[in-house]
């Protein structure tokens, strides 16, 4: 692990945060709560597999999945804006300027109580009305977002039930950003083991009956049971009486800094613009042959596996960086953000390679079965072999706006980052949909993301965290290299079975084994200093004679 500092942690490192109120958080509760944010995303994660999985067998890659993934597009841009960036970068800092006014100043009227007032019934009454605005234009909206759809009465039906995820979802990042901002990262984490047993409950007791709305049906209630299973929590934790507050470290805490209304705006302005990708795909995807959508849709939920493991470890610190920020201490947020930076890359690089060598044997393990055809299966890996090559960009740039929104104050220069990449993502569609059909779009898709990834690294200075671009970019370049290696091992390893199982088997070990054999010769993130640590620990360890009893 390493601490809120940037350093490794110590022997005196306690094992928790300081205090409730306190920003220091040291590196092993750091390490603690990384790791089971990621167990907890890859069971989500396995469960989303288990989900696509069913709606494959049950309804294949033909239209009347399309139809329901036309319907997908408003929970996957309601998670983006409402749970995973939106939200988060708009409550995660507030709440962690509100604890440490509560640490470091008068804790009547309490701050964290005190936002909740101001910030929540406002909040659910806009969103109540996005969602019945969004049920009425139904008609309106598929026609809007998939006008190639020779029948759109069925994405109608499904978009009408999937629309009320705009206030469950709402709820629900309300929840996980309050929560996580107090340390709280367990429950958070289980939202999508939640939200994916309700959808694969409901296809399984429904679909026979209800066809594909089943799913947009199960869609629904996962929504409303994000948002059940944490109120809980935070109602607890409202429910707590305060800390005394302590005496102001270095900067002491901001500001008191309500909720800006262009904050606000640049937030949901730049989430809105980043899902766009996936309208642009689909607006693209809907003139070509049927199933067109359902390759792109299956090929990239498979392919973010790794990026979304590597986004647990920012997801963790961004509360960290934040309550940095709002203490005063630049320092410590810089160090935490460069290291994470890195570890990010090696993490979503290394899933990558092997997405990349075993496309086909993972794709053929995971659908080909039921309704889904070896036809899908060809077609799906293909774009799933042009998405990998797009990850590095999906993760910094989830990773590097969090450093532009993290200090709490407003600023427009990642929308432009992001409209520069979505409006790359739109030219290069268009003339690559046609030549290449899926495989063209998803292209498009990745060399958008990078665009707007380079420019987001490129436009950090003062006004955010004061990373050091150049370092950071040296760093990045080696677990490039490995990756590239790593590929390399994995497309070999996978051609010497015939079974896709061993075929995924040997390509995980032998991309895995060649990155970790490619980062130690290339010191990525100083592997060779951890190697040599932990090797000269087990060592002594080994050698050190057993303590008798006097």
């Amino acid at each position: 692990g390493v601490d809120g500092r940037g350093g490794a942690p110590g022997a005196g490192d306690p094992a928790e945060p300081a205090a409730p109120g306190s920003g220091a958080v040291s590196g092993r509760f750091l390490a603690r709560a990384t790791l089971l944010s990621a167990a907890l995303s890859m069971a989500g994660a396995v469960l989303g597999l288990g989900r696509d999985q069913a709606l494959a067998h049950f309804f294949g890659a033909g239209a009347e999945t399309d139809a329901f993934l036309v319907a997908w597009t408003v929970p996957e841009m309601a998670s983006t804006l409402l749970i995973e960036d939106g939200m988060a970068f708009v409550l995660v800092p507030a709440f962690s300027a509100a604890l440490a006014r509560r640490a470091y100043g008068a804790v009547s009227p309490d701050p964290v109580r005190a936002l909740v007032a101001a910030s929540l019934p406002r909040l659910c009454l806009a969103l109540a009305g996005t969602a019945a605005v969004l049920v009425a234009g139904a008609p309106l909206l598929v026609s809007v977002l998939a006008p190639g759809l020779p029948d759109p009465s069925l994405a109608v039906a499904c978009t009408r039930l999937t629309a009320t995820c705009v206030l469950s979802f709402g709820l629900a990042g309300y929840c996980s950003a309050a929560l996580r901002a107090q340390g709280d990262y367990v429950v958070p984490g289980a939202i999508y083991v939640a939200y994916n047993v309700a959808i694969i409950a409901t296809m399984l007791v429904l679909a026979a009956r209800w066809g594909v709305r089943a799913a947009a049906l199960g869609v629904a209630l996962g929504g409303c049971l994000m948002a059940v299973v944490q109120a809980p929590s935070l109602w607890r934790r409202l429910a707590r009486r305060p800390d005394r507050p302590a005496s102001a470290p270095g900067g002491g805490p901001a500001p008191d800094r309500a909720l800006a209304f262009g904050l606000i705006c640049a937030v949901l302005l730049f989430a809105l613009c980043r899902q766009s990708q996936v309208l642009i795909e689909r607006y693209f995807a809907s003139g070509l042959p049927a199933g067109a959508i359902s390759h792109l849709n299956y090929a990239q939920k498979v392919a973010q596996l790794p990026m979304s493991l590597a986004m647990m470890v920012c997801v963790v610190t961004f509360p960290v960086v934040a309550r940095a920020l709002a203490e005063g201490d630049t320092l410590r947020a810089r160090d935490r953000v460069e290291r994470d930076l890195v570890l990010m890359a090696c993490l979503v690089l290394s899933g990558a390679a092997v997405v990349f060598a075993a496309a086909p044997q993972i794709t053929q393990l995971l659908f080909q079965r039921g309704a889904f055809t070896a036809e899908d299966t060809a077609a799906t890996a293909a774009v799933m072999r042009v998405y990998a090559l797009g990850l590095l960009g999906h993760t910094l740039v989830g990773a590097l706006v969090r450093s532009y929104f993290s200090t709490g104050r407003t600023t427009w220069y990642p929308l432009g980052a992001m409209g520069a990449g979505a409006l790359a993502t739109v030219v290069l569609g268009g003339w690559a949909v046609e030549p290449w059909g899926a495989p063209g779009i998803a292209a498009a898709n990745a060399a958008g993301i990078t665009l707007t990834a380079l420019l987001l690294l490129h436009g950090l200075g003062p006004r955010s965290v004061p990373v050091r671009v150049r370092r950071v970019v040296a760093e990045l370049a080696r677990p490039v290299a490995a990756a590239v290696g790593a590929a390399a091992a994995g497309l070999l390893c996978a051609s010497l079975s015939d079974s896709p199982a061993a075929a995924v088997a040997a390509s995980c070990a032998g991309a895995g084994t060649a990155f970790v054999l490619l980062a130690r010769l290339l010191d990525v993130a100083g592997v060779r200093v951890l190697l040599s640590t932990v090797t000269h620990s087990v060592r002594s360890s080994l050698s050190r004679k057993p303590r008798h009893g006097r």
